[in-house]
């Protein structure tokens, strides 16, 4: 199950450079993860400081 990030994301840009296959980047108003590349490894959700990365 990927992960998607929550309406919580503050778009402080800490998962970006985390995530080992480069399947997250900055939307319109908060990051977005795209589900077709995640592994689920949840880095993202590890580094975010208001939990905004959870599985889908």
């Amino acid at each position: 199950m990927a992960y998607i990030i929550h309406d919580a994301c503050i778009s402080c840009g800490a998962c970006e450079p985390e995530c080992p296959v480069s399947c997250i980047s900055a939307g319109d108003d908060k990051y977005v993860i795209d589900a077709s590349i995640c592994i689920e490894c949840g880095t993202c959700n590890s580094v975010c400081p208001v939990d905004a990365p959870q599985p889908e």
